[in-house]
Protein backbone atom coordinates (compact mmCIF):
# COMPACT_ATOMS: atom_id res chain seq x y z
CA UNK A 1 0.00 0.00 0.00
CA UNK A 2 1.24 3.00 -0.69
CA UNK A 3 1.44 6.32 1.39
CA UNK A 4 -1.29 8.19 2.08
CA UNK A 5 -1.40 11.50 0.03
CA UNK A 6 -5.14 12.35 0.69
CA UNK A 7 -6.74 15.01 3.25
CA UNK A 8 -4.93 15.09 6.27
CA UNK A 9 -7.22 16.23 9.42
CA UNK A 10 -9.65 14.11 7.91
CA UNK A 11 -7.09 11.18 8.66
CA UNK A 12 -6.45 12.66 11.86
CA UNK A 13 -10.25 12.44 12.76
CA UNK A 14 -10.54 8.86 11.59
CA UNK A 15 -7.70 7.82 13.91
CA UNK A 16 -9.12 9.64 16.97
CA UNK A 17 -5.63 11.19 17.61
CA UNK A 18 -3.51 14.53 16.43
CA UNK A 19 -0.73 12.97 14.18
CA UNK A 20 2.37 15.69 14.75
CA UNK A 21 4.52 14.12 12.10
CA UNK A 22 1.27 13.54 9.33
CA UNK A 23 0.39 17.36 9.82
CA UNK A 24 0.50 21.01 12.13
CA UNK A 25 -3.51 21.20 11.88
CA UNK A 26 -5.34 19.49 14.97
CA UNK A 27 -8.72 17.84 14.97
CA UNK A 28 -10.04 20.10 17.63
CA UNK A 29 -12.59 22.18 16.29
CA UNK A 30 -14.05 18.65 14.70
CA UNK A 31 -12.88 15.20 17.58
CA UNK A 32 -15.19 13.48 15.96
CA UNK A 33 -14.89 10.77 12.50
CA UNK A 34 -15.58 12.00 9.61
CA UNK A 35 -18.60 11.25 7.53
CA UNK A 36 -22.21 12.03 7.44
CA UNK A 37 -22.98 10.30 11.26
CA UNK A 38 -18.99 10.96 12.74
CA UNK A 39 -20.93 13.44 15.25
CA UNK A 40 -24.03 11.01 16.11
CA UNK A 41 -21.66 8.56 18.16
CA UNK A 42 -19.40 6.10 18.31
CA UNK A 43 -19.20 3.12 16.86
CA UNK A 44 -18.61 -0.52 18.94
CA UNK A 45 -14.70 -0.57 18.15
CA UNK A 46 -13.83 -4.58 17.89
CA UNK A 47 -10.25 -6.29 18.99
CA UNK A 48 -9.08 -6.28 15.36
CA UNK A 49 -10.43 -2.09 14.78
CA UNK A 50 -8.21 -1.48 18.49
CA UNK A 51 -5.13 -3.46 16.98
CA UNK A 52 -5.93 -1.66 13.37
CA UNK A 53 -5.82 1.36 14.08
CA UNK A 54 -2.84 1.44 16.32
CA UNK A 55 -1.33 0.04 13.62
CA UNK A 56 -2.33 3.03 11.24
CA UNK A 57 -1.23 5.65 13.72
CA UNK A 58 1.99 4.61 13.06
CA UNK A 59 2.27 3.97 9.28
CA UNK A 60 0.53 7.98 9.00
CA UNK A 61 2.45 9.77 11.25
CA UNK A 62 5.66 8.16 10.30
CA UNK A 63 4.74 8.19 6.79
CA UNK A 64 5.62 4.78 5.78
CA UNK A 65 4.09 2.53 3.56
CA UNK A 66 2.80 -0.77 4.92
CA UNK A 67 5.48 -3.03 3.19
CA UNK A 68 8.16 -0.71 5.18
CA UNK A 69 6.26 -1.06 8.24
CA UNK A 70 6.18 -4.90 7.92
CA UNK A 71 9.79 -4.70 7.60
CA UNK A 72 10.62 -3.29 10.40
CA UNK A 73 8.27 -4.98 12.57
CA UNK A 74 10.10 -8.01 11.32
CA UNK A 75 13.66 -6.69 12.05
CA UNK A 76 12.04 -5.67 15.39
CA UNK A 77 11.24 -9.03 16.33
CA UNK A 78 14.81 -10.06 15.21
CA UNK A 79 15.83 -7.71 17.97
CA UNK A 80 17.26 -8.86 21.86
CA UNK A 81 15.02 -5.64 22.91
CA UNK A 82 11.14 -6.03 23.31
CA UNK A 83 9.54 -5.96 19.93
CA UNK A 84 7.56 -2.76 20.74
CA UNK A 85 10.24 -0.94 21.95
CA UNK A 86 12.61 -1.72 19.10
CA UNK A 87 9.80 -1.11 16.38
CA UNK A 88 9.27 2.75 17.96
CA UNK A 89 13.35 3.34 18.03
CA UNK A 90 13.38 2.30 14.27
CA UNK A 91 10.78 4.61 13.41
CA UNK A 92 12.08 7.33 15.58
CA UNK A 93 15.75 7.00 14.01
CA UNK A 94 14.49 7.48 10.31
CA UNK A 95 16.27 10.59 8.63
CA UNK A 96 12.86 12.06 7.72
CA UNK A 97 12.00 12.27 11.08
CA UNK A 98 15.15 13.47 12.76
CA UNK A 99 14.85 16.26 10.13
CA UNK A 100 11.42 17.31 11.14
CA UNK A 101 12.01 16.87 15.29
CA UNK A 102 15.37 18.36 14.80
CA UNK A 103 12.83 21.39 13.27
CA UNK A 104 13.98 21.39 9.57
CA UNK A 105 10.68 20.95 8.25
CA UNK A 106 7.24 20.94 9.81
CA UNK A 107 5.86 17.50 9.01
CA UNK A 108 7.63 14.29 8.07
CA UNK A 109 6.15 14.64 4.45
CA UNK A 110 7.94 17.81 4.31
CA UNK A 111 11.79 16.41 5.80
CA UNK A 112 10.88 13.45 3.35
CA UNK A 113 10.63 15.63 0.31
CA UNK A 114 13.43 18.14 1.86
CA UNK A 115 16.05 15.28 2.20
CA UNK A 116 15.01 13.66 -1.54
CA UNK A 117 15.84 17.03 -3.06
CA UNK A 118 19.55 16.70 -1.44
CA UNK A 119 19.23 19.58 1.12
CA UNK A 120 20.10 17.28 4.45
CA UNK A 121 23.57 16.29 5.46
CA UNK A 122 24.61 13.69 8.15
CA UNK A 123 28.22 14.27 9.24
CA UNK A 124 29.06 17.09 6.55
CA UNK A 125 27.75 14.27 3.76
CA UNK A 126 24.94 14.57 1.58
CA UNK A 127 22.21 11.55 2.23
CA UNK A 128 19.08 11.78 0.12
CA UNK A 129 17.38 8.51 1.91
CA UNK A 130 14.51 9.53 3.80
CA UNK A 131 15.24 6.10 5.09
CA UNK A 132 18.69 6.27 6.42
CA UNK A 133 18.71 5.22 9.95
CA UNK A 134 20.70 7.96 11.94
CA UNK A 135 23.25 6.32 14.74
CA UNK A 136 24.43 8.21 18.31
CA UNK A 137 26.96 11.09 18.07
CA UNK A 138 25.31 11.65 13.73
CA UNK A 139 25.25 15.33 13.46
CA UNK A 140 22.25 16.13 11.10
CA UNK A 141 22.37 19.37 8.74
CA UNK A 142 21.56 21.14 5.63
CA UNK A 143 23.65 22.12 2.90
CA UNK A 144 25.33 25.52 2.90
CA UNK A 145 22.61 27.04 -0.41
CA UNK A 146 20.21 25.21 1.76
CA UNK A 147 19.69 27.22 4.92
CA UNK A 148 17.68 29.36 3.67
CA UNK A 149 15.01 27.88 2.01
CA UNK A 150 11.36 29.41 3.16
CA UNK A 151 10.10 25.98 4.70
CA UNK A 152 13.40 25.60 6.74
CA UNK A 153 12.86 29.30 7.63
CA UNK A 154 9.46 29.43 8.63
CA UNK A 155 9.88 25.81 10.00
CA UNK A 156 12.61 26.77 12.66
CA UNK A 157 10.81 29.89 13.09
CA UNK A 158 7.79 28.18 14.68
CA UNK A 159 8.78 24.92 15.82
CA UNK A 160 6.20 22.01 14.99
CA UNK A 161 6.88 20.11 18.26
CA UNK A 162 9.19 20.60 21.06
CA UNK A 163 12.99 19.26 20.27
CA UNK A 164 13.47 15.83 21.65
CA UNK A 165 16.21 15.22 24.94
CA UNK A 166 17.87 13.04 22.66
CA UNK A 167 18.83 15.92 20.13
CA UNK A 168 20.94 18.46 20.50
CA UNK A 169 20.35 21.81 18.33
CA UNK A 170 23.06 23.92 17.39
CA UNK A 171 21.65 27.21 16.40
CA UNK A 172 24.63 29.20 14.66
CA UNK A 173 25.02 26.26 12.70
CA UNK A 174 21.76 24.93 12.07
CA UNK A 175 22.50 21.10 12.68
CA UNK A 176 21.22 18.66 15.23
CA UNK A 177 23.57 15.83 17.50
CA UNK A 178 22.03 12.62 18.27
CA UNK A 179 22.95 12.37 21.65
CA UNK A 180 21.13 9.07 22.09
CA UNK A 181 19.18 6.64 20.30
CA UNK A 182 15.49 7.29 20.63
CA UNK A 183 13.01 4.94 23.24
CA UNK A 184 9.47 4.57 23.02
CA UNK A 185 9.30 7.92 25.49
CA UNK A 186 10.19 9.82 22.58
CA UNK A 187 6.90 9.18 20.42
CA UNK A 188 4.66 12.54 20.45
CA UNK A 189 1.47 10.95 20.38
CA UNK A 190 -0.48 8.18 22.27
CA UNK A 191 -0.14 4.49 21.15
CA UNK A 192 -0.48 1.45 22.68
CA UNK A 193 2.12 -0.61 20.97
CA UNK A 194 1.61 -3.60 21.83
CA UNK A 195 -1.43 -3.76 20.09
CA UNK A 196 0.74 -3.31 16.95
CA UNK A 197 2.55 -6.48 17.92
CA UNK A 198 -0.59 -8.00 18.59
CA UNK A 199 -1.57 -7.13 15.17
CA UNK A 200 1.07 -8.34 13.06
CA UNK A 201 1.78 -11.55 15.18
CA UNK A 202 -0.30 -13.41 13.18
CA UNK A 203 0.46 -12.14 9.62
CA UNK A 204 4.53 -12.12 10.04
Amino acid sequence: MARYKGPRVKKLRALGVDLPGLSRKSRERRPYPPGQHGNVGHKKTTEYGRRLMEKQKLRFNYNVSERQLRRLVKEARSSKTATGQKLLELLESRLDNVVFRAGFAPTIPAARQLTGHGHVTVNGKRVDIASYRVKQGDVIGLREKSRKIDIVESSLTQLSLQRPEWLSFDEGERSAEVLNLPDSESVPFPIDILLVVEYYAKRL
